[in-house]
């Protein structure tokens, strides 16, 4: 809300001050115009008293008159009348100015805290409100007196100064009205007493002559003041002491003065500071010349200037509405110099104001006016007031219908002007001079100008009663709001101040006078009354009620003040605050004041911002732009319109449109300092601004597949990135010696926001560098954009300054002009860089922006913003956001450029086929590479071979197989085909594969092509399988230690055949078999299932071999009873499979130093494939799950396991006969099953993962846990088999007891000592064993203990005892075994052998 620097009562006091008129003689006017200055601007400064007058009231009672100030004025005659609304001069006088009022530049801001809203006031705070200071002051200013801080409108209170000063004198009231004059003459005339009496003779011919209707007297018997002017440098002092002693006689002493002036002499003292009290008035009121000037008709001086310190001095009774040509300024300066060039006096010439006059001449000025004030002016009023009062007092007798109808009857009462036909009601009526009615007023008016507040409050009382009574309008209005007046002033709470009065007042001079400009006057009274009491609701209430479209300045000023108020009420109404200032600032443009127009609306900013008031935003930033253009302020402008084009706007296509066009006018119109000032629109998303280092991939070249490496095409994914990292860490190890260097850093081709940004990305010199760039359009309206480029800021090593380079060193590819719609994204292909020791670049955008015919160009920087901190305390606490360096990359020398092609790749596959395909391997660069790698994140999809590798044979060349076959003679045998090979001779399975080149150096520019070999994936489906190739610069120690080349590939693997392999111990005894001892025993059976349904047109699947690999068994025989060697699958068929496995002979045992697997092929066809060779041997070294056991421990489970253990890896080696286009192809592969257990049935196909059901909850405890049975590993520690005749014929009849030798063989299956128990008492009860004869029993010992040492056979001799004849089980004795350390005895188990059955006959 606006504060005056002076209370409400001193303002209120101060607009109602005792006029006095000045006359001037010519020589006295030039006398003081030796100081650049008339006589009534050389009182001006002194007007003001500071010791107390006293009157004494009609009462007799004294009463103090403080503080008080006279307004003296050069009298000027004009003929205009009163109106009802400010002239065209006053109108441009008041514009004027408000005009020149503006908040000072380096005003203190003033800081009002209205609930979550912080709002800054001052010229100061229109920056910090506008939309583009982006940042709020860190501190705010400390209020310490109030609750609220004051907020001055200066230009407001110079308004209403200017406003209550200009105001016509009225007939309905006297405050206006002059009570005495002034009468001044010069020492040096020749006779002073004549220019005296013709000085009077003009004013009494002005006042009652009635030629001039202004100025106005407040009675006919003027009070006038004789002054006699004496220069001191010119004038004879003695000759002014005579005549101011005659003047004395006739005048009195009381009403005459001499003055002594121009004291100073300028012949000495000449570097004498003289304080000039004059500036700070006639500064402000050198507009009021100008109207003075232009309206003055007849004048008798030369200036009129009011003596108020706080407002304007324009003589309200000089402004003709009917000029409407006014002076400049300039004119007015022109007009005081030509004058001051006329005068003599060389203190004209300095050009300042009391130039002449020394400190005693100021004290000599201030003691005339007090002289002139306590001896003369009050003394008048004091008389004044006891007349009016008799006259008053002396009517207090006749009653109030005797009083009116005596003034009907002898004239006394007023005299209507309107006809009969109008309303009495009607504010025209008019009262004589001479009217009771109006001689109370009068008194009343003169009590308020003498601060006597209580006398003057019962005479507006008494005058307003009657003027209601007699309906006269304007004259009650002007009582009833002077009566409100008068009982604010009065102070304490005596009488609360009648807001009534006013408001009724005011009513009644807008709606029934048709006066506003009383109006307006009662209003700005009463709202500084109210805004004193805290009433802030009611006085914005008052102020919104005065705006009309009479005047937009007036309503542009009160609504400023209301908004204000809303500011300042108990509980801030901060919309409603914005709401008005809006309408204020609307209302100022419309009076051309663009200035405070944009103050208004920059702090209606501060609430609507970031509020979601897009709309009101759009509307306030429009108008912000406009009006700074219009004043000369084209950067606030074009940043304005930009904070409309930058946000998500609500607005239709075609607002929009002209925001964009009224932007574009602005940045167009050349007044722009900036060369290359910044672009909103488009906007760019900073953080999705993806660079790419290094030269895009190659496509496919004929038959050749280049390796797909990374793109800005490709999509950034966190899994996939850290799987990069993964493979790149092998590769690195596995060219350091096993170890990652502490300072590895993985590669990243493409940067963005989701990559490690906190180091320099690494450039290679002379390669090109992409920037993709993501465009937003937050317009409805389309943008067209050309010319779209990159700036490049680069650092020179060992340098401290940056500088632009020169296209010496870069090269830039522009783009060719692209629309822009909602959202799209450009990849920029930036830089050929020549030169390796530059390093840090920056980027910076250029865009041509156009629509319709307007296009501009500039710039828009690539500012991106690192990961946000949240390590420490302040991190947390406040926004804080770490380097972010991916547009910042370092310049390093030369790198080799490798290129890789694949030719007769395959997309689609059957599991576990075997297909040749080839690689290329190109070096594009100029430098050479070596250190060849590749690793996989399926190393068993693909082989280059191994070292060993032998070029096919002539039968695989014929039959166009990969494998390397021999073949098999005409006389085939089951028997297997072995070989010993190391597993040195091949890569390791998961491992890094560095590939063979010839020299292990690629040289600048040559390739070298390999062969390849795949085999499908195990499992059918579509596989993604990721390759990264790794090489090196065959120099040392650069910035860049390695590179690397993705590629990614997807295969489609279909079904083929499915394995099922299980392994059992034959029955036979040891000692009947026909190999050596120890080695046989062992059954494996392998089930192949052709599974495929006709995919990729699939007739038969044959089975041309199997092959086993292991380090301690074999397969030694094919065991087939149709001797049919041929096995073919057709769909959905299954064929079953029997072969004898061996253990590997002691001479072909693996060494603990050297481990070497046997390879067993047993071929089923016509040919034999070597499976230790290139490829087969290589795809089953990557399948195979090594578990080492190399150091053995005495755990008693390991002990157990190696009783079922057999470690036998199977591979089935098929064909498959594919129809294509009419072709047969024949397709090759190899499957693999891996033996582990005997007993346990393997498989080459995984199981699938099934997903876990619900878990329902238990309302029940659990049910107590199973009881523990022995594993299956201790049940298999020792192999048990009987031998008997299988038949025996017993003549019972002639010997009722048959006995049958048995033998028991013991066999200990482990490397460990192993207790045993033998119990012959058990009676077997299985369902087998009841469907035949059980009444027999073992005679002789029944049970033993024995112990038998690692891999020992024993023989037990047993008798087996029957009575009858029948068929008889004697598989029922329970053996117990246990190893010799442990404690607890586990039975074998002898339920699942086959039973032993015997059949005993009657002879």
């Amino acid at each position: 809300m606006a504060q005056c620097v002076q209370s409400v009562q001193e303002f209120v006091q101060d607009s109602f001050v005792p006029m006095v008129a000045v006359l001037c003689s010519e020589e006295a006017e030039r006398v003081t115009r030796k100081n650049n200055l008339n006589f009534a601007e050389l009182l001006r400064p002194f007007c003001r008293l500071t010791s107390e007058g006293h009157i004494r009231d009609p009462n007799n009672q004294l009463q103090v008159v403080k503080n008080l100030r006279i307004c003296v004025n050069n009298l000027m005659t004009s003929p205009t009348t009163t109106s009802t609304s400010p002239s065209p001069a006053q109108r441009q006088l008041l514009s004027d100015v408000v005009l020149s009022c503006q908040p000072q530049e380096s005003a203190v801001t003033n800081v009002v805290m209205a609930g979550d809203y912080e709002l800054n006031f001052s010229d100061d705070c229109v920056k910090a409100s506008t939309p583009w200071y982006s940042v709020w002051r860190e501190t705010l200013l400390e209020i310490k007196t109030s609750k609220y801080s004051s907020v001055t409108t200066p230009w407001f209170e110079a308004y209403r100064e200017n406003f209550l000063q200009s105001m016509p004198a009225s007939d309905h009231e006297f405050l206006n009205h002059y009570l005495a004059c002034l009468l001044v003459v010069s020492s040096t005339e020749a006779v002073p007493v004549e220019q005296f009496l013709k000085l009077s003779q003009e004013q009494h011919r002005i006042q009652h002559s009635g030629e001039y209707t202004n100025p106005k007297w407040f009675i006919p018997n003027t009070l006038k003041y004789y002054v006699l002017l004496h220069d001191m440098c010119e004038g004879d002092e003695q000759r002014a002491d005579l005549v101011y002693e005659d003047m004395k006689q006739r005048y009195g002493s009381q009403g005459c003065y001499l003055l002594k002036m121009n004291s100073r002499t300028f012949s000495a003292n000449v570097d004498e500071q003289i304080p000039d009290p004059w500036s700070q008035y006639l500064h402000k009121n050198n507009l009021h010349n100008q109207v003075n000037i232009a309206n003055s008709s007849t004048c008798t001086g030369c200036f009129i200037y009011s003596s108020d310190e706080m407002s304007s001095s324009l003589d309200p009774l000089q402004l003709d509405s009917s000029m409407a040509n006014l002076h400049n300024l300039s004119a007015v300066h022109a007009d005081l110099k030509k004058g001051a060039k006329d005068s003599n006096s060389p203190a004209c010439a300095a050009g300042s104001h009391g130039a002449c006059l020394t400190l005693n001449d100021h004290d000599y000025i201030r003691q005339f006016i007090q002289e002139f004030t306590f001896r003369g002016l009050l003394p008048h009023i004091e008389k004044t007031i006891r007349q009016l009062n008799d006259q008053l007092v002396s009517r207090k007798g006749l009653s109030r219908s005797l009083f009116t109808a005596t003034k009907k009857w002898f004239g006394g009462g007023k005299a209507p002007e309107k006809s009969i036909s109008e309303p009495k009601s009607t504010f025209g009526l008019l009262y004589p001079p001479e009217a009771p009615e109006l001689q109370i007023r009068k008194m009343a008016d003169l009590c308020l100008l003498v601060q006597h507040y209580d006398l003057a409050y019962s005479c507006y009382h008494t005058a307003k009663k009657d003027f209601l009574s007699d309906q006269a309008m304007l004259y009650a209005a002007g009582a009833l709001e002077m009566a409100a007046v008068s009982a604010f002033l009065q102070g304490g709470a005596s009488r609360p101040y009648p807001a009534h009065y006013m408001d009724t007042a005011i009513q009644t001079y807008r709606d029934v006078c048709k006066n506003m400009v009383l109006a307006e006057r009662c209003a700005l009274l009463s709202a500084e009354i109210l805004k004193s009491q805290g009433k802030y609701s009611d006085a914005a209430t008052l102020l919104i009620k005065m705006t009309s479209e009479d005047s937009d300045l007036r309503s542009a000023l009160l609504l400023e003040q209301a908004a204000h108020c809303f500011i300042n009420m108990r509980n801030p109404m901060v919309r409603k605050f914005a709401f008005h200032m809006i309408l204020s600032g609307h209302r100022f443009s419309k009076a051309g004041q663009r200035r405070h127009a944009l103050r208004c609306y920059c702090q209606a900013m501060q609430v609507y911002k970031e509020r979601g008031w897009s709309l009101a935003e759009d509307h306030i930033n429009f108008t912000i732009g406009r009006q700074s253009f219009t004043l000369r302020q084209p950067e606030d402008a074009v940043t304005a319109f930009r904070q409309i084009l930058i946000n998500d706007s609500r607005q239709t296509a075609k607002q929009q449109g002209a925001f964009l066009r009224e932007y574009l006018y602005v940045y167009k119109s050349g007044v722009l300092t900036v060369s290359l000032p910044q672009l909103p629109l488009p906007c760019i998303h900073s953080s999705a601004t993806r660079v790419y280092f290094g030269h895009e991939r190659r496509l496919a070249e004929g038959e050749k597949q280049a390796a797909t490496h990374v793109s800005l095409d490709q999509e950034y994914d966190q899994d996939l990135s850290a799987m990069w990292c993964h493979l790149e860490e092998q590769l690195v190890a596995s060219a350091n010696g096993g170890v990652v260097p502490g300072n590895f850093q993985p590669t990243q081709c493409c940067l963005n926001s989701q990559t490690d940004n906190l180091r320099h990305p690494l450039a290679v010199v002379e390669e090109p560098i992409i920037v993709e760039v993501t465009f937003r359009n937050p317009l409805k309206v389309s943008l067209a954009l050309s010319s779209l480029s990159l700036l490049w800021r680069f650092t020179v090593d060992g340098s401290s300054s940056s500088n632009e380079m020169t296209e010496e060193t870069i090269t830039n590819e522009e783009t060719s002009a692209v629309g822009v719609g909602n959202m799209n994204k450009y990849a920029l292909r930036n830089c050929d860089l020549f030169s390796p020791f530059r390093n840090h670049i920056d980027f910076l955008l250029f865009t041509d922006q156009q629509t319709l015919d307007l296009m501009v160009r500039g710039k828009q920087d690539l500012n991106i913003l690192g990961p946000r901190l949240n390590l420490t305390k302040e991190d947390k606490m406040s926004v804080r956001h770490g380097p972010d360096r991916r547009l910042n990359p370092i310049i390093t020398p030369p790198m080799p450029l490798m290129e890789v092609f694949f030719l007769q790749f395959p997309t689609a596959l059957l599991c576990g086929e075997i297909r040749k395909a080839y690689v290329e391997f190109c070096n594009v660069s100029g430098v050479a590479l070596c250190g060849l790698r590749v690793v996989s994140t399926h190393a068993a999809f693909f082989t280059f071979g191994s070292q060993a590798t032998t070029p096919l044979s002539p039968t695989s060349a014929e039959n166009c197989s990969a494998y390397k076959t021999l073949a098999t003679p005409l006389q085939r045998t089951s028997e297997a085909t072995e070989s010993l090979v190391s597993a040195a001779d091949f890569r390791q399975p998961s491992g890094v594969i560095e590939i063979p080149i010839d020299g292990s150096i690629l040289q600048p520019g040559q390739s070298t092509q390999l062969p390849l070999w795949l085999r499908g994936p195990d499992q059918e489906g579509v596989h993604e399988i990721n390759f990264l190739f790794y090489y090196e610069s065959a120099e040392k120690g650069l910035k860049i230690s390695h590179r690397v080349l993705r590629h990614t590939v997807f295969i489609c693997a279909s079904r083929s055949l499915s394995i099922q392999a299980s392994a059992c111990r034959s029955s036979v005894p040891p000692h009947h078999c026909l190999d050596e001892k120890g080695s046989s025993g062992t059954l494996v059976f392998i089930d192949v299932e052709n599974i495929n349904t006709n995919e990729g047109g699939v007739r038969e699947f044959h089975i041309v071999q199997v092959s086993s690999s292991s380090q301690h068994w074999r397969l030694h025989k094919y065991i087939n009873p149709n001797k049919d060697k041929e096995c073919k699958l057709g769909s959905r068929e299954r064929a079953k499979l029997c072969f004898r496995a061996a253990r590997c002979k002691p001479s072909e045992a693996t060494s603990k130093a050297v481990k070497k697997y046997t390879f067993s092929d047993l071929s089923l066809g016509n040919e034999q494939i070597i499976s230790s060779t290139t490829p087969c041997g290589d795809f089953f070294f990557r399948c195979l799950t090594l578990e080492t056991q190399e150091n053995r421990s005495s755990d008693l489970t390991d002990i157990a396991k190696e009783c079922s253990e057999l470690d036998l890896n199977i591979i089935v080696i098929w064909k498959a006969y594919v129809v294509e286009d009419n072709k047969q192809l024949i397709l090759e592969g190899q499957l693999h099953v891996a033996l582990q257990t005997i007993g346990k049935e393997a498989s080459s196909l995984t199981a699938k993962e099934e997903a876990q059901e619900m878990v329902l909850l238990k309302f029940k405890s659990d049910l107590p846990p199973p009881v523990i049975l022995p594993s299956a590993e201790f049940c298999q520690l020792i192999k048990t088999n009987l031998h008997y005749p299988e038949t025996c014929t017993h003549p019972f009849v002639q010997e009722s007891l048959c006995l049958v030798p048995v033998t028991l063989t013991l066999s200990n299956c482990s490397l460990a000592q192993v207790d045993v128990i033998i119990d012959l008492r058990h009676k077997s009860t299985s369902p087998e064993s009841l469907e035949v004869h059980s009444s027999f029993a073992w005679v002789g010992q029944t049970q033993y203990k024995l112990q038998l040492k690692p891999k020992e056979v024993l023989c037990l001799t047993l008798q087996a005892c029957f009575l009858q004849a029948g068929v008889y089980n004697l598989n029922t004795p329970r053996v117990f075994a246990k190893p010799s350390e442990q404690s607890t005895m586990c039975e074998t188990s002898q339920q699942t052998a086959t039973p032993a059955l015997i059949v005993i006959s009657d002879a």
